[in-house]
């Protein structure tokens, strides 16, 4: 009886010690709790990622406990050195939250939670490069875009390989844009830009953009500027000349189709004519009076003056003789003589 006594007070003796240790570690900050972390909480679907559960007391037994909300997933034990976890994060519910405990004897803590996020990797993004020239310097406007990727998105603009920018960082779906003035040294520089997110190790470059190299009074940029305007202005001149010059060649040819052929040698010259005879009209012919003639008095163009002799003619019957030796002739035509 007295042995069974004994051992429980052993037991109470022990349990107080340790109850007696652990308050002793939490009041001395012996033993802390334990921090959960990854390398980053921005991954991709399927991405294969590593939690790590620590605590900053290196000489303590400590066993580990990896929870994923109320699930225990596993449990593993370590002095000294952190405990690493690798899990695969293929779904939303595999991305948390997440929760280390480390346990020394009867004493034991939790970490904060951690959680995952999914991120859209950046596609290669596009540089676009305008510049303004003058006699001494260029005014360059560089614009940086990446189309697809999880915002924030920061860019960065180089040239060549150095850094010539401050981090851009953009929440909406637009151009980053940065600005400098460059002397013309008849050097031409190469440009392009870095797009990254969140996701570590993925960051894209745009293609490379080399601004043509000037003199020092060239303009490289001038002529890119000026010919869309040259063509525009020489489309403009071919469309007058065109709608001006096809109506006046069309009325023209008009004219010389409609206008009379002349086949031999015409004098086109208006004449002034006077007749002296302006009454003989209005006489009645009287049968058996002798024709008479009318003289008119023309100028051309030279002013020479001309004749022109008029005749009246007289018509006089005809016996019909010639209609006796038609016997079958049915026509009562009579012919008469005209005499000038």
């Amino acid at each position: 009886m007295w042995k069974k006594s004994f051992l429980v007070f052993l037991f109470s003796l022990s349990v107080q010690k340790a109850a007696l240790d652990c308050e002793t570690m939490k009041k001395t900050n012996e033993f802390l709790s334990p921090k959960l972390s990854s390398k980053t909480d921005a991954i991709m679907k399927g991405q294969n990622v590593s939690l790590i559960c620590s605590n900053e007391n290196k000489s303590l037994q400590i066993t580990y406990d990896l929870f994923q909300g109320k699930k225990h997933l596993i449990n593993q034990q370590r002095k000294g050195e952190p405990m690493i976890f690798n899990i695969s994060i293929s779904e939303p519910q595999d991305l948390g939250p997440y929760k280390c405990k480390a346990q020394v004897s009867n004493c034991s803590k939790y970490s904060q939670h951690f959680d995952f996020i999914f991120v859209e990797p950046v596609t290669t993004p596009v540089l676009n490069i305008s510049a303004i020239q003058t006699e001494t310097d260029q005014y360059i406007t560089l614009r940086c875009i990446s189309f697809n990727g999880s915002l924030p998105i920061n860019y960065t603009f180089f040239e060549k390989d150095i850094a010539i920018s401050p981090t851009i960082s953009k929440n909406v779906r637009e151009p980053a844009e940065f600005n400098l003035t460059k002397r013309n040294t008849g050097e031409g520089e190469e440009y392009r830009c870095e797009a990254k997110n969140r996701l570590p190790d993925h960051a894209e470059y745009s293609r490379p953009f080399t601004r043509p190299s000037t003199g020092a009074d060239g303009c490289p940029f001038c002529l890119q500027l000026l010919l869309p305007g040259l063509l525009l202005l020489l489309i403009v001149i071919i469309l007058i000349l065109a709608f001006w010059i096809l109506p006046k060649y069309k009325t023209r040819k008009a004219m010389r189709d409609n206008a009379p052929r002349d086949y031999g040698y015409t004098p086109k010259e208006v004449g002034i004519y006077a007749n002296i005879c302006q009454n003989q009209a209005d006489e009645a012919s009287v049968p058996g009076l002798e024709p008479r003639q009318c003289v008119s008095t023309a100028q051309d163009g030279t002013r020479h003056s001309q004749e022109i002799h008029y005749a009246t003619p007289v018509f006089q019957e005809v016996a019909p003789r010639d209609q006796e030796a038609c016997n079958d002739c049915k026509t009562g035509y009579v012919y008469s003589e005209l005499n000038f």
